[in-house]
């Protein structure tokens, strides 16, 4: 029932169904999408939103009903016609906004490689991001109160000038150029240890952060320089006994 309304949008706002895949080997992608229970938790605060406006609009009609008679009636009908569009504005945006809500779950898209990871979410503002494994330095779980409720998480990846953990907003991918949340996801410790595992590997084979592989390497070149010394003393030695004896 809904499908005709996802795909009359993805026209609409020339939105691609999936991303593309990022960087990495076939067969090491994983695809992970938001909870259900997600949805339920934006479902709850969209409610909770309707039933705030929908009592606000109840109180201004009776407030209004009770002051008709002292107001002149030009200003009554003016404010009637506004009322009577207040009411069907409301009832309007209930499917649009729901619309937007369900499609702002289902288009979360998570998808990780052996070598990288792509985030992107939302349909009129559609937010992507990448990060290769070998820039990221930290991955951490978030899980508030209502989520844990809910049994879903927030994963946060930060790679190399992120700053500290912020806890995100729900709902926004809140990052900058150095930090990706997966949002609303319902299995984070397990995408958290494989991501763990798949880094550990990769910088197991030596193509990882490279300011790593230039604090290894800094050892072998500070000895560089005495091992030559000693050589070229060995070598001024032999010549001088060749001198000698000859």
């Amino acid at each position: 029932m809904f499908a005709p309304v996802r795909a009359a949008v993805l026209r609409l706002f020339k939105v691609p169904p999936e991303p593309e895949l990022p960087a990495g080997s076939p067969g090491s992608v994983r695809t992970f999408r938001a909870a259900p229970n997600f949805f339920k938790l934006k479902l709850l605060l969209w409610g909770a939103r309707q039933v705030v406006a929908a009592v606000g609009l109840v109180i201004f009609i009776v407030a209004w009903q009770l002051a008709g008679s002292d107001i002149p009636r030009g200003i009554h009908t003016l404010v009637n016609v506004l009322k009577a569009f207040g009411v069907l504005l409301f009832l309007a945006q209930i499917p649009v906004t729901y619309a937007i809500v369900r499609l702002d779950w289902e288009m979360r898209w998570y998808i990780v490689t052996d070598r990288s990871l792509r985030i992107r979410a939302g349909i009129w503002h559609v937010q992507e991001m990448t990060m290769t494994f070998a820039n990221i330095q930290q991955i951490s779980v978030h899980q508030g109160p209502l989520q844990r409720l809910l049994g879903i998480y927030d994963l946060e990846v930060s790679t190399a000038g992120g700053g500290g953990a912020v806890h995100p907003a729900h709902g926004g991918l809140a990052n900058t150029g150095h930090r990706g949340f997966f949002h609303g996801i319902d299995n984070a410790p397990e995408i958290r240890d494989m991501m763990l595992e798949r880094l550990r590997r990769l910088r197991d084979t030596g193509l990882g952060d490279p300011e790593e592989h230039e604090v290894a390497e800094a050892p072998a070149r500070t000895i560089e320089a005495p091992v030559l010394a000693a050589a070229r003393e060995l070598l001024h030695e032999a010549q001088a006994l060749r001198r000698v004896s000859v």
